[in-house]
């Protein structure tokens, strides 16, 4: 009977080119991953009870140090909060808004993030003052005092022609699988977008974006604005996109109490003023700045290896979010699925020759900032390109954060090395649609803090669903638009890579280590 299940155990062992795969292991990992998941558990205490988790607030805390509690009862080693440089927190805990005249309607919205409170029910006239650059500034100066006031151009909203929410196409995976355009300098480089997807324009200049923030902020404070009012961006049927107004340094300017509404009813307010009807608004926000909370912190545990334990596998996903919703596909997504590859790998006690690492990060949302501390801290300067000796012990970095859908294959980030390693592992997957492996890169989270230091860092391909239509920084990124079976599917398939990048001989390839100052830019 030994020798029959020695021969069944070696039969599970495929080579595709030189790379080894444990079909033996991954059949555990499935079976503990369908039959017996937890992923959803974590999702509900991450939004339901947690969320949203906005960096440097109490919900983010209460959020960090759950994970810690659930490592710790899973018996991973070291659980614990790696401080770093943040900025002032802030709260929301009330928010109410009215339509009082011509007619009473409620308003649908949120308060944008650094903003105050407006120290009670506030009432006021409505006023349009489309401000889009400093030269509106002269327009409006004198004429605000007191005032709510309109700041974004009313927008006609499209008829909806195409679905919400889909899956990526096997026609739109081939051409993902191709190289991409060389002169292409810009995007993400992923799956085709829906027009509902799509952000007008070219590469947004956040510098210029944050400079005119700044500017428009004090210019609302300074002319006694009561509330600024904007409009949810690229949203509709009820959907509010956007995010802070204010900013988390102390030492920006802090605008005028501000508030996003939904599209519709920020039109219908638009139209009125138009018509010259007498509008009157009233707002009733609490809202505060933590000027205490000047350091953040990313959550670290580790499951530790065997004979090359001194070498990480990290497994990672940002845990804040922006404070529309309960920050669900964006991404407690991601953190759950890291959080339940690591239960599977530690339920079946596979005796690990690398410590697998998961790192959850903090500030994603403001630039990358737990990803980026992380890599100072441990790995590298990216300006100077000084690395420490933590860098040659760190394998590879595994990133999920691209929402809920499930995983369709792997960004090789430019990793030419990486291709028959991704195929090989992502092979016994094949019949859950993970077959993609593409050498394009991209962009916009966490994995790029890595790869600007050379390490190897990939993000996974994933079903947008409704992500960029109804999701993504909106107050619809909540529990219910998260797909059980896709969050199953992906933990087993990240479970599967760490297991494999933790007992391959040797370290995963890497690509020659970049220059000095390279990297994503954001502010």
């Amino acid at each position: 009977m030994k020798k029959a299940v020695a021969v069944l155990f070696a039969f599970a062992l495929c080579v595709s080119g030189q790379e080894t795969v444990d079909l033996f292991a991954i059949h555990k990992i499935k079976a503990e991953a369908f039959q017996n998941s937890k992923v959803m558990d974590h999702v509900f205490y991450l939004t339901d009870v947690h969320g949203p988790r906005l960096t440097g607030s109490p919900n983010y805390r209460a959020a960090a140090e759950w994970a810690i509690r659930q490592f710790r009862e899973w018996g991973l080693a070291n659980p614990h909060l790696e401080k770093f440089q943040f900025g002032r927190g802030w709260i929301c805990s009330r928010f109410s808004a009215h339509l009082k005249e011509p007619g009473y309607a409620p308003l649908l919205g949120y308060a944008r993030p650094w903003s105050p409170g407006t120290g009670g029910a506030v009432s006021g006239e409505a006023v349009i003052a489309n401000i889009s650059s400093e030269s509106d500034f002269e327009k409006f100066r004198g004429k605000l005092k007191g005032k709510m006031v309109l700041v974004d151009k009313l927008r006609e909203l499209a008829l909806p022609t195409e679905p919400a929410a889909r899956r990526v196409s096997d026609a739109e995976l081939v051409e993902l699988a191709k190289a991409p355009d060389p002169e292409q300098r810009f995007g993400f480089q992923g799956p085709p977008r829906a027009a509902a997807e799509r952000r007008p324009g070219g590469p947004p200049n956040f510098r210029a974006m944050a400079e005119f923030r700044n500017k428009l902020n004090k210019f609302l404070a300074d002319e006694g604005v009561a509330v600024a009012v904007f409009e949810g961006d690229r949203g509709d049927a009820g959907i509010v996109r956007g995010s802070a107004q204010g900013s988390r340094d102390p030492k920006d300017p802090v605008p005028p109490p501000s508030v996003l509404l939904a599209p519709e009813h920020y039109g219908r307010i638009a139209r009125l003023i138009e018509h010259k009807f007498p509008v009157t608004l009233e707002f009733n926000i609490q809202a505060r700045f933590l000027d205490e909370t000047q350091d953040t912190f990313n959550v670290i545990a580790d499951l530790p290896g065997g004979d090359k334990k001194d070498e990480i596998v990290l497994l990672g996903g940002h845990l804040d979010s922006w404070t529309g919703g309960t920050g669900a596909a964006d991404n407690a997504a991601g953190s759950a699925i890291m959080m339940e590859a690591a239960r599977i790998l530690k339920t079946l006690d596979f005796k690990l020759r690398r410590t697998v690492r998961v790192g959850l990060w903090a500030g994603e949302e403001q630039g990358l900032l737990g990803s980026r501390a992380y890599v100072k801290d441990h790995l590298a300067d990216r300006d100077t390109m000084a690395l420490k000796p933590e860098h040659a012990k760190l394998s590879g970095y595994f990133n999920i954060d691209n929402g809920g859908g499930k995983i369709r294959g792997v960004y090789l980030q430019g990793n030419d090395m990486m291709r028959p390693v991704f195929r090989a592992w992502l092979e016994p997957f094949q019949d859950y649609g993970a077959s993609t492996v593409t050498i394009r890169n991209t962009g916009g989270t966490d994995h790029q803090s890595f790869d600007a230091v050379g390490i190897p860092a990939f993000q996974f391909i994933q079903d947008p669903l409704d992500y960029g239509t109804r999701v993504h920084h909106t107050n619809m990124d909540v529990y219910e638009r998260l797909v059980p079976g896709d969050l199953m599917e992906a933990s087993a398939i990240i479970a599967s890579v760490a297991y494999h990048a933790a007992m391959r001989d040797e370290l995963l390839p890497r690509k020659p280590l970049p220059k000095p100052g390279s990297g994503p830019r954001m502010p």
